[in-house]
């Protein structure tokens, strides 16, 4: 399967975008994901307030390896001006060559200030962070793109007025993600929105995301809606192999053979390398932990080594307990499949009083910045 994908000057292949996850997509888990495959792989969320601000946790957030090119960075904001503050230093630093805008996340956290998916409702407030950042980013012909959700929820519907407002301001790319923020990342993910879109926005590509576990998923999606690249997430939560998987796909080579556990144990602990290279041995370790039941879904691993890894504390304690593992298990056919988050939908969108009275207001809520650097 041959789709080109350009995101402003940058040729994308395969075009596949690592999804920027909190907590997740930080230096070394791209740089992981990197080694399996090219693409597109942006860094986690960076509150605009908290870089504004000159935050040390969030500069420091804003790392990016050697090779990593283009670098891409997520950004989130509901003041245009704030936002525009941000990008002013994205750009006369030289922090990033691509820019994600950041109105899919769905945590009550982020809704309830009115950010994330809750703000593509309003309209103007919308156009105005948007276009303010396409024009501050224009001066260093910095690409930015947009991340959404379909809507808050069934009654307040988003994406198709979102996707034309930021094809007029100039992005170089929409995302859909097939979901309403009160689905939050239950259910099933609506494709067949993403094709709605692709058909409304005509000028720049347009991007799916939901539900994309395997590299036979990238396919359907992109055949079934005619978007011209997919956004992976959870997904390639402890698969990063599948960035390899993908490139084989949409190349037309045959799969690469699943690894087995011996194969997977030694890609977790180039994980941790690398996380200890980034964070240091002792907060790196702490990272790792969160990935390790990713790593092993699926496998026989037993309840009792599943704890123990679950608070490994150094690259020796790593080793030690991997090598008691039955190691020539093959990969799992029940190994793909939802990782991360999941849950149930939320009972209702937590958002700021009155947020849905005026879909045209273009007033900031008070207090609606985070001002940290998390998602």
């Amino acid at each position: 399967m041959s789709t080109s994908l350009k995101i402003g000057q940058y040729p994308v292949w395969p075009p596949v975008v690592l999804a920027p996850m909190a907590g997740i997509t930080n230096s070394s888990f791209r740089s992981l994901c990197r080694e399996f495959g090219a693409g597109l792989y942006v860094c986690e969320m960076i509150t605009t307030r908290a870089l504004v601000a000159g935050d040390p946790k969030t500069r420091e957030m804003i790392r990016f390896g050697p090779e990593e090119s283009p670098r891409s960075v997520q950004l989130y904001g509901v003041d245009p001006v704030v936002v525009g503050q941000a990008v002013r230093i994205v750009v006369d630093e030289d922090l990033a060559d691509h820019i994600d805008l950041n109105f899919g996340c769905p945590v009550p956290k982020v809704t309830r200030k009115g950010g994330g998916s809750a703000l593509p409702y309003k309209r103007r407030l919308f156009e105005s962070i948007v276009r303010t950042a396409v024009e501050v980013a224009a001066e260093a012909h910095i690409p930015v793109t947009v991340k959404m959700r379909i809507g808050i929820d069934p009654e307040h519907i988003t994406y198709t007025d979102a996707g034309r407002i930021a094809e007029d301001c100039g992005v170089a790319a929409v995302a859909l993600h097939g979901r309403t923020a009160i689905q939050h990342y239950s259910g099933t993910a609506d494709w067949d929105a993403i094709g709605t879109l692709k058909q409304l926005v005509t000028s720049v590509p347009v991007l799916g995301n939901g539900d994309i576990f395997a590299a036979s998923d990238a396919l359907e999606m992109i055949a079934q809606t005619g978007c011209d690249g997919v956004v992976v997430g959870r997904g390639c939560q402890g698969r990063p192999w599948l960035f390899a998987e993908l490139a084989a796909a949409f190349e037309g080579r045959p799969a690469p053979t699943p690894p087995d556990l011996r194969a997977v144990a030694g890609i977790l602990r180039r994980h941790a390398e690398l996380l200890c290279a980034e964070m240091g041995p002792d907060r790196g370790m702490r990272d790792l932990r969160k990935h390790i039941a990713w790593y092993l879904k699926g496998f026989a691993a037993g309840s009792e080594p599943r704890r123990l890894l679950g608070m490994v504390s150094t690259l020796d304690e790593l080793d030690t307990l991997l090598a008691g593992l039955d190691l020539d298990q093959p990969f799992p056919t029940a190994g793909d499949g939802p990782r991360g988050r999941q849950g149930s939908p939320q009972r209702r969108v937590a958002l700021p009083h009155g947020w849905l009275d005026d879909p045209e207001s273009e007033i900031v809520p008070e207090g609606a910045e985070l001002d940290d650097g998390g998602g």
